[in-house]
């Protein structure tokens, strides 16, 4: 049989994986291959049909699949909360945290439960609020932390001044970038943080390239009634084998998180930045401001307050 990049995965037999956006398309795909390698699965959805229908996918491939799912809306920090204190009660340390789930560019600005905008407070704040929530299971399980970023950050900033998207929202393309570097700087202050406190938890960092997922197809609760043209455009490059697959855009996460050679404070993405097999990067330049990473937390923490803080 011909090789594939799971036959470099770690066994992950007894290992406990979070993978959030796993209910369709690349989150799915990395789930899947998770579990074939292995590894027990939760997966956090927000909708409890298409968490079952994934349940039923993954275990289509790998019968003996032990996976299930539970409830999340990383748009409400009430949400979150939840889940951190369910998976808390029961105690299982956690071996693999993949923070996959995100919106991309409603075509007018929305807020989330909390008041934040709809990308910057889904994509960073939901995902930052969780890992910091289940550090206690994070650090037992010395896990290993990836975060989806996208192409989008590769000239992205962080817009100090207007996080929120307030005063400049326009088509929503510049706080969807601002969003994905936000999870970039995450990813690496968080692995910063723990070498120098000694938690144990390594984090990484990885983006799919371009796929035909269904970030930009029709989703009336965005207020997108039909898909875009640029997801039409993918579909068809994605046929003529210009840009990746959903199955060749999951790769770069499932070798940041379950790599033999996977360490902490690494990049991963697909070869020909748009899709190929994954391989290590170096940082794009947006990405390596740690000052800008140290400043992001700062500002994160008091924005999702006292019940995420990390203990002393």
């Amino acid at each position: 049989m011909p090789r594939t990049d799971d036959d470099a995965l770690s066994d992950l037999s007894g290992k406990l994986a979070v993978v959030t956006g796993a209910s369709d398309g690349i989150g799915l795909q990395i789930a899947t291959r998770l579990a074939a390698a292995g590894a027990e699965l939760v997966l956090p959805v927000r909708n409890p049909a298409k968490g079952a229908a994934a349940v039923e996918t993954i275990r289509a491939r790998t019968p003996r699949a032990r996976v299930v799912t539970a409830p999340l809306d990383l748009s409400s920090l009430s949400s979150v909360a939840a889940l951190v204190d369910d998976l808390i009660a029961q105690g299982r340390p956690i071996d693999i945290l993949i923070n996959n789930a995100g919106v991309m560019t409603p075509p007018h600005r929305q807020v989330t439960a909390d008041g934040f905008e709809l990308q910057f407070g889904t994509n960073h704040l939901g995902h930052f609020a969780l890992t910091l929530g289940l550090l206690s299971l994070l650090r037992a399980g010395r896990a290993r932390v990836t975060h989806q970023t996208s192409i989008a950050a590769r000239r992205a900033s962080i817009h100090w001044d207007d996080l929120d998207a307030e005063r400049d929202y326009g088509n929503g393309t510049w706080a969807y970038a601002q969003s994905k570097l936000a999870c970039a700087l995450f990813a690496r202050e968080l692995d910063v943080r723990s070498r120098a406190a000694g938690w144990g938890l390594s984090s990484n960092l990885a983006h799919p390239g371009v796929s035909p997922t269904n970030l930009l197809a029709a989703q009336p609760v965005l207020g997108r009634s039909r898909d875009t043209n640029g997801r039409r455009l993918v579909r068809l490059l994605s046929r003529l084998g210009v840009v990746g697959t959903v199955p060749t855009a999951a790769g770069p996460a499932v070798l940041a998180a379950a790599g033999p050679d996977s360490r902490g404070d690494q990049f991963f993405g697909p070869k020909r930045t748009v899709g190929g097999p994954p391989v290590q990067l170096e940082f794009w330049e947006p990405m390596r401001d740690l000052d800008d990473a140290h400043r992001l937390w700062e500002e994160s923490a008091r924005l999702v307050g006292p019940r995420f803080a990390v203990p002393a």
